[in-house]
Formats: C-alpha cells, structure tokens, sequence
C-alpha cells in the first residue's frame, strides 16, 4: 500500500511538472507545488498507519513454503500471530509447521561417510571378511544453537547399512558383518563461562582422546587402534549428566577438563559379558535405564603446556552386573577403566598414542567355558608425517594445491585381554587369553583437509591360550600363534 501510495505523488508530480514546464513557470512556484504533493503523501501514509493499527484489520501475510517465522506460517485471524506455540494454540493440518526451528534458521546439518576395501589373509578384529567392500559408517550430525547459552548437537550411526541391510553374521571375531543403527551422542548444553558449562543427554564417555575424535575422515588409517575396541569401547556413550570447561593457567598453557555422572554399564542389557574375543563393548550403552541403579563417574583432564603438546589422563568407574552360563545374575560388580593419551606435534610431524587399563571384579564364572578376564591391557603409538611434493602442484594445480596434503603413517599397537595371568587347574581354568600385536604402514591423501583417501598394509599377530585344549587334556593348556598380513583402503569424508 505504501508503494503504491509513493509511486501515485512520484506521478502526480510528473504531471503536474510538465505543464508547468510547457507554462515556463518559474522555479518558486514549482517548488511549492512539489511541496504541497509531499505533504499529501505524508498525510495519507498517517492514516494508512492508524488504519493498520485498528482491531480487526488483518495484516497481509507474505506467501509461505513451509519456513520463515512462525507468525507467517500460523496466522489464521487477527491477534493469533501474537500467540506462542503450546497446547494451547489452535488449528489443524498448519501446526506441523509451527516449530520453533522454522522461526529463525539456525541448525547446521552435515556428517561424514566412509567407504572401506580390504584383501586380508584372514578375518581380523574390525574386519569379519577376507576379502570384501564395506561401507562401514554413514553418519548424519546436527547442531542447533537454541540462544546464546543454550546448545544442542546430535549425531545418528548408520553402520554397514543400518539395521535392515543384507548381511550375514560372522562369529569368532568380535564383530559382525549385520549393520546398526543408533544415536551415538545426543548433547543439551548450557554455557556458563569457559570455565564451567552445563551438558546433559547421551554423552560420548571421555575416556582416552580417540573416543572423542574417532571420525573416519579425521583419522588417518583405515581401521580404529585395538585399544579403543577392546579396553575402551569405542564409539562408547551413557547416559549422563556433568560440567566441563577450561583453564589456563599461564598466558601459553590451559587446562580441559570433563565431568559426568552416567547410567553404569550393563552387561545384560546388552545380551553379553566381558569376554576376551570382545572385551568391554557388549557391555557399554546403558542408554535407556540404569542396569543395576548404580551410577558410573567418569573424568579427563587435559593439559597442553603450549600449542602442540598435550598430555592427558582419564578414569571410568562404575557397578555393572552380567549373567553366567547358568543363568545366575551376578550383581554389583565392579568394573575401572584408566587411560592416558598425548599428542605432540613439531612441524609436519606428529606422534600421538593411547594406553588404557582395566580392571574387572565378579567376572570369573563357574566353568571353564565362562570364566572372564579380570583384567586388560592395551596402547598404541602412531607418528604421522605431512608433505606436498612441489612438483605435484606444478604438474597437476587443480589437484594438488596448497589445501592438499599427502600423510605417511607408522602405528604399532597391542592388547593383552588378561593381565590377570592364572594357571589352569582342574578347578579353576583361566579365559581364552589373546595377545594381540599389530604393526600398520600407511599412506593417504587430502586433495582437502576434510575428505582423505587412505591406504594401508598391516602385520597382525595373535597368541591364544585355548581353553577347549585344556577341557581337551586337563592339565595341558596350548598356546597357538596366528599370523595375518592385510591391505585395507578407505575413502572418507565430511559433508
């Protein structure tokens, strides 16, 4: 209305001016003329703002798509639009758009994927198949600033096609070839300085640093270090509730510091034990309830004396209760993670490495076939060089440039799955004992930071201690040694 109002005095104004200009009058008189139209306009657009002001008068509404703010989308008669969203609104088929989200975009919608190929001598610890294509993990991630203080983030797992993908499960290695899908965190947090925050949901346990930073494209080899899938359970979430925040103690260094209470682990809830072939991953996630009504305490504090270096040590401890062969549930048990990790970093070299203890009680069952370690023990240290050939840029500039980066890798990494170190008697086997050693030679290449295509070569070795030698032969328990080299190639990448 208002345009339409200034377009009319503009007009009124030519057509007055140009018989004034044929009249040759001279340039007073035209000045008040124009004067007098300005004046008109200025009243009329007066009473064009009382007349909006008025009850009853309907504003006029911009066409919606489905977005924008939420008093463009629910407007049905006049003083709704001053009506907050609640139960006590009114209206039908238009409140599935009436969401706060809609109102002012402010979530970010992004992820990651990867895609792996290996050509293996035998099955290995992330790798049920010999020789086959897996497309391990598709993982949607959002985040949503709420207000200043308040923050949400969420990522949702689809791993090896999610849960109706075809696959057939594969046994003896502590993995399965069938896909999942499932929330691997859900956060709410409050900000109230950088010293203290707020978070509350299914939080990622910050145990060890890779649990925190364990997405394809940020690592730099094909498969997770053994560590992380035994001893800490890796990707490891609880529900939870706690504070975090940072320090710095002198201008060049500062502290982080993590802090929850969680649901403690259930060994039950997820159908398992602690076992050697698994470690403790049939045991985390206690997301819906607690297992035993016990809670779990779980911490890390980081320090980095100056930019590059950073040391840090984390514990978990909690209640956790399992069932043995004969189905007796042993309650209240107690299970005590405790790691450190570091990374150090000089130019375009880095050296970075995990190791992690735990300690199990109640965990011994009743025959040969159930017994369970009362303890583990694992590490692994990586170094990482940067380089870019200069020749590559010249050569091939639209996929080489100064964003790109090649990486060479070197990782050595091993696992006792029970350091409790008992004999076998007729009365009281030990576990399937596994000690696992790995040596990993990589190569991989970032045309950008965010997407990398990795290739690697492996040396796997495992001594297994059988129990079924010694139900075999009591008094005579055999210690095999198996062997495996592997290719694995992975492509990954942010989106």
């Amino acid at each position: 209305m208002r345009m339409w109002a200034l377009l009319g005095a503009l007009a009124l104004c030519a057509v007055d001016a140009m018989p004034a200009l044929a009249e040759e009058k001279n340039l007073e008189e035209r000045v008040k003329q124009l004067e007098e139209k300005l004046q008109q306009f200025q009243e009329h657009e007066k009473r064009e703002r009382e007349r909006e002001r008025e009850p009853g008068v309907p504003t006029a509404v911009p066409p919606s798509g489905g977005t924008g703010p939420i008093t463009e989308i629910k407007v049905e008669r006049p003083g709704e639009e001053k009506v907050p969203l609640s139960f006590g609104s009114t209206g039908s088929g238009r409140l599935i758009y009436a969401k706060p989200f809609l109102a002012v975009p402010k979530s970010t919608i992004g992820g990651y994927a990867d895609i792996k190929y290996g050509s293996l001598t035998g099955p290995t610890l992330d790798n049920p198949s010999r020789n086959s294509f897996n497309q391990e993990r598709m993982v949607p991630f959002i985040y949503a600033d709420i207000t200043d203080r308040v923050k949400f983030a969420t990522e949702i797992e689809f791993e090896r096609g999610g849960t109706n993908s075809p696959g057939s499960t594969i046994t003896g290695t502590g993995n399965t070839a069938s896909g999942s899908m499932q929330l691997e965190f859900a956060q709410i947090d409050y900000l109230l300085t950088e010293t203290i925050n707020l978070r509350a949901g299914i939080l990622l346990m910050p145990v060890g640093k890779f649990n925190l930073l364990h997405d394809s494209p940020l690592n730099d080899l094909p498969d997770r270090p053994m560590v992380d899938r035994l001893v800490i359970p890796s990707t490891w979430f609880e529900s939870g509730a706690g504070i975090y925040g940072t320090l710095y103690p002198t201008a060049l260094s500062k502290v982080d510091y993590e802090l929850y209470a969680v649901n403690g682990m259930g060994c039950n809830a997820q159908g398992g034990s602690i076992t050697d072939t698994s470690g403790l991953r049939n045991c985390r996630g206690s997301v819906s309830r607690d297992n035993n009504d016990n809670k779990g305490v779980v911490a890390r504090v980081a320090f980095s004396p100056r930019l590059g270096v950073e040391i840090a040590g984390s514990t978990y401890y909690s209640q956790y209760s399992n069932k043995d062969a004969a189905g007796v549930n042993n309650q209240n048990n107690n299970v005590g993670i405790y790691a450190i990790d570091w990374t150090l970093q000089r130019g375009p070299l880095e050296l970075i490495g995990e190791a992690a203890w735990s300690r199990i009680t109640g965990n011994q069952g009743t025959t040969p076939a159930t017994i369970g370690p009362d303890g583990m023990f694992g590490y692994y240290i990586q170094a990482n060089y940067h380089f870019m050939p200069e020749f590559l840029k010249k050569l091939a500039p639209s996929h080489f440039s100064d964003a790109s980066t090649f990486t060479a890798v070197v990782r050595w990494e091993t696992v006792d799955t029970d350091t409790g170190n008992k004999t076998m008697t007729a009365t009281g086997a030990l576990s399937n004992q596994r000690d696992l050693q790995r040596l990993t030679l990589g190569l991989n290449f970032r045309p950008i930071e965010d997407t990398v295509l990795k290739l690697s070569y492996m040396f796997n070795t495992q001594k297994d201690t059988s129990i079924q030698s010694f139900v075999n032969n009591p008094g005579n328990s055999i210690t095999t040694r198996i062997d495996g080299n592997g290719f694995l190639a992975m492509l990954a990448t942010y989106f």
